[in-house]
């Protein structure tokens, strides 16, 4: 797997304002160490101001933090499967951790976060089985959302270990359509 790109972006002050979000700079290729750091940042961020009872991670890509935060925290973990098919009706949770919400803090958890439209179905969802409280956390906040905590704000296109590579006619490829936008901003 490539290495990171030589002048990986920095973090920037969480309290700031940023300009819209518009094309991709470049390619953040995230190795699996540079993940676990972002974890563990993120862990300790979510552990100076809150503390969550439960952690639950969006299905497919925000279980994998999800998990790992809340093993970093020590806390019980579960994911969430929703579904936004029916627009301007209430996202339904498809399998998730129903008992388990009511009365608890939650910490609900993605990968990214760019409109929101993801956190905002899960926190719906999540919500209807009336939790205590409710804070959210991607890794990296690529867009106007603004979760509560994260780990790297960030406007290059990001490609994350568990998701680059995929089986297509039986081999093990890098994803097509990274491997186009990797051509495409010649990286």
């Amino acid at each position: 797997m490539p290495a990171l790109p030589p002048n990986p972006p920095r973090p920037r002050p969480s309290g700031g304002t940023r300009a819209p979000r518009g094309s991709p700079r470049g390619v953040l290729q995230v190795d699996w160490p540079f993940f676990g750091e972002l974890c563990r940042g993120l862990a300790l961020k979510i552990f100076r101001e809150y503390d969550p009872q439960l952690i639950i991670g969006i299905a497919k890509a925000g279980v994998i933090p999800g998990a790992v935060v809340a093993s970093i925290l020590q806390r019980d973990f579960a994911s969430i499967t929703i579904t936004r098919e029916a627009p301007g009706t209430a996202p339904a949770m498809i399998a998730g951790p129903s008992r388990l919400v009511t009365g608890k803090r939650i910490l609900l958890v993605d990968e990214t976060c760019e409109s929101g439209s993801t956190m905002k179905l899960a926190l719906a969802a999540v919500r209807e089985f009336q939790p205590a409280e409710v804070k959210t956390a991607v890794s990296f906040r690529t867009g106007s959302y603004r979760p509560d905590f994260y780990a790297l704000e960030n406007e290059n296109f990001i490609i994350l270990p568990w998701d680059r590579e995929v089986i297509l006619d039986g081999e093990i490829v890098v994803r097509p359509d990274y491997a186009a936008k990797l051509r495409d901003l010649g990286e």
